[in-house]
């Protein structure tokens, strides 16, 4: 995911609103699994992900290589050319296409359903500007406005129709607390959760070191909603220390040039612009 960093100039408007500003790896690695269970919480996204056919791209078996794809899909939607945008979808279509229920499904679900787009879409955005404030504090209104008109990308690069994108910001906090409200996480779809929380998919050495503390800061930066949904705990104290993390985080990444700041955005769509330019395959 991305998110927006300090603005480097006096006034960002419409007319001088630059994403490559904004763009700010450091929130892929704190937000990604947060976003994806987000994603994943609305019951026919997440059974489309649990019950996939496209074993290559499973993020519990592929780990490296699913990550790979989301990461280069909000490069190409964020910064890539409208060229980028389209050769991505065509790749994205082909994986798609084996994406839906079957009879024994618990819900119905399509790849190619709008409305679920629009679901994943708004955690993207949601999650972006969640971060963005947790990590550099507020940012004024202009900047706010251009970067919400800006990231209808998200589900714009796939089949969201354009004017599905709220009107505003106003508009879609009516949308998100709608949404949200709706999501349930069920035995099946909880099991998958806590495998992607306690980072099952890596060596075990890895998840020694790495997996409680990336089911703490995960479970801080989830909806209070989601956090009940899942039956996960966390305390005025775990807040605290997660915004000092995140502000320090912030501070020293936000001093950064922007190539080391966009890493690892710049690094997977020079990766996808290569593939192509190769023939190879971009997913």
């Amino acid at each position: 995911m991305t998110s927006l960093a300090h603005s480097r100039s006096s006034h960002t408007g419409p007319a001088d609103f630059d994403i490559r500003d904004h763009v700010d790896g450091a929130a892929v690695f704190f937000g990604a699994t947060a976003n994806v269970i987000m994603q994943l919480s609305l019951a026919p996204v997440g059974y489309g992900v649990a019950e996939s056919r496209v074993h290559s791209g499973s993020i519990m078996l592929h780990p490296f290589k699913r990550t790979r794809t989301t990461i280069t899909y909000l490069s190409v939607a964020m910064m890539g050319t409208d060229e980028d945008r389209a050769a991505y979808r065509t790749a994205i279509n082909g994986a798609h296409r084996h994406v839906h229920s079957t009879p024994e499904s618990p819900v119905k679900y399509n790849a190619f359903d709008k409305n679920l787009q629009m679901w994943v879409a708004a955690c993207l955005y949601w999650g972006s500007v969640d971060l963005m404030e947790r990590l550099h504090g507020p940012i004024d209104d202009d900047t706010a406005d251009s970067f919400y008109e800006y990231a209808h990308r998200f589900g714009t690069t796939l089949q969201v129709p354009r004017e599905m994108w709220p009107a505003d910001r106003a508009a879609f906090e009516a949308y998100w607390t709608d949404n949200l409200a709706k999501t349930t996480v069920d035995d099946t779809i909880k099991a998958y959760f806590d495998g992607l929380l306690d980072l099952r998919m890596l060596y075990p050495p890895l998840r020694v070191v790495f997996a409680r503390f990336h089911r703490w800061f995960t479970t801080g930066l989830l909806p209070e909603h989601l956090r009940a949904e899942l039956g996960l705990t966390w305390t005025e104290r775990d807040e605290r220390r997660l915004a000092r993390l995140l502000r320090t985080t912030g501070a020293v990444w936000g001093r950064m040039p922007r190539p080391i700041r966009s890493f690892p955005f710049n690094a997977t769509l020079a990766d996808m612009r290569r593939r192509r330019r190769r023939g190879k395959p971009l997913i």
